[in-house]
Order: structure tokens, then C-alpha cells, then sequence
């Protein structure tokens, strides 16, 4: 504020929050954010009033489509665990479409919250007990800040698992279905353009994710000795080898 920027530009929740406490007068795009809404950001998508604006990443259907590929994956599967963290914004909605696919496909789910580092070996033992055939995790930033020791755990158990950022995977996880976040940035451009040409930010709704990307990481599913189906493969954006 005090070099009279004309935006800010923030690339998530924990740096939206201090801009909008910082100004009511300077515009600010959201590059991503995961429920604006629910985080106190804007009065609603299609009309965000205020200073603020930009792009979400909430597409809680996501979560109904990454267990269908965890189901094509494993055609036996009939027990997933679910870790999350139901405090974080758009995680209860995650849950409530994975349980909707759940019914549908005839899969049992068990929920696990992971609220502090420690809970993850716990919730690995927790699946454990209850013979879980993969793991499917929500929006959780415990879990993306430990997402190495994440993938390592799942493969000790051999355990299938689905994240929601690609990062998981590179990271030595199997598979995520997720928001293309490189697009996301890429859009905020577009946000930025129109208001230094003088729309207020206000005026622009928030536009949520329209390009999504599918990534399996080949030899985690060789170390857990998973064989991937050729059409499960020939869908994804990226096999990492």
C-alpha cells in the first residue's frame, strides 16, 4: 500500500487474507482460491462486490471423479480411505461429492481427519485395521506440506492412492485428478488486463477452474504392483516414468 501499487495480485487463501485486511480501495485478484465465498473474500462468485476478485479453484465434483478412476484402477475396490481436514474451506462439500459416488459405485468410505503431522502415520494405521483398498485425500494443507512422507507411507502399505494436486504425484505419489493450476495463473492475467483498463473488480465474477489435468506416476504404481489398464493410461495428461 505504502508504493501505491494499482493491484495486488495473491496466489492463495493465507496471503488473500492480510491483502484484503491491508485495503478496501486497492483491486486484488485472486490467482486461486479454494472457497472465496466461504472464506469471507466475496459476497458471491457471479457478483464479488468490494475490492476483490479472480479465479477458484473449488470444483468439489473432482472428488466424485477421482474415485471413479481409483474404481477403474482397482476393479475390486470396496473400501476407501478418505484424509482430510473438514475445518478447511470447501473440504466438507469434497467429501459430501465422494460420498455421493460412493453410493453409486457400491464403495464403503472411511473418513480419517489429518489435523496435525502426526495423524498421517495414524490414519495409515487406521485404514490398516479396516482393510482400506486405497486412499483418496482432500484438500489438506498438513497433508500437501508432507506429501513425500504421504507417498512413501502408501507405498509401505500398497496402498492405491488419489491426490487433488499434481504436486503429489511428482512428489512419488500415484495419480492425481486436479485443477490445472498453471491455468489458473494464467487467467489471473486476463483479471489483472481488465482492470488497469478500468473495470472494478466488483464487476468481474469469479470464475471457477475449466481445465483439469490427470497425472499417474508409473513407478509408484510398480512398487506397490499395481498394473495401470492401457485405457486408464491413454486418458491421462502426463505419465511420469
Amino acid at each position: 500500500m505504502r508504493l501505491k501499487v494499482d493491484i495486488i495480485v495473491t496466489n492463495g487463501p493465507t496471503s488473500t487474507r492480510p491483502a484484503k485486511e491491508a485495503t478496501v480501495t486497492i483491486p486484488i485478484v485472486m490467482a486461486q482460491d479454494n472457497d472465496p465465498v466461504g472464506n469471507g473474500f466475496v459476497a458471491s462468485l457471479a457478483r464479488p462486490g468490494g475490492n476483490i476478485t479472480g479465479l477458484a479453484t473449488l470444483a468439489p465434483e473432482l472428488s466424485g471423479k477421482q474415485l471413479e478412476l481409483l474404481k477403474e484402477i482397482v476393479p475390486k475396490l470396496s473400501r476407501v480411505a478418505v484424509f482430510g481436514n473438514l475445518t478447511f474451506p470447501g473440504s466438507a462439500q469434497q467429501l459430501k461429492e465422494v460420498q455421493l459416488a460412493a453410493k453409486a459405485l457400491g464403495v464403503k468410505l472411511q473418513y480419517l481427519d489429518v489435523l496435525d503431522p502426526k495423524d498421517i502415520e495414524t490414519a495409515f494405521r487406521e485404514a490398516g485395521k479396516e482393510r482400506a483398498d486405497a486412499v483418496l485425500t482432500l484438500t489438506n494443507t498438513i497433508l500437501f506440506s508432507h506429501r513425500a512422507q504421504l507417498a512413501d507411507l502408501a507405498v509401505k502399505n500398497r496402498l492405491p492412492s488419489m491426490y487433488y494436486r499434481r504436486e503429489y504425484v511428482e512428489d512419488g505419489g500415484l495419480m492425481s485428478h486436479a485443477t490445472s493450476y498453471t491455468d489458473l495463473n494464467r487467467r489471473a492475467a486476463t483479471y489483472v488486463d481488465k482492470i488497469l483498463k478500468g473495470a472494478k473488480p466488483g464487476d468481474l465474477p469469479v470464475e471457477q477452474p475449466t481445465k483439469f489435468e490427470f497425472i499417474i506416476n508409473l513407478k509408484a504404481a510398480k512398487q506397490i504392483g499395481l498394473m495401470i489398464p492401457p485405457n486408464v493410461l491413454a486418458r491421462a495428461d502426463k505419465v511420469i516414468k
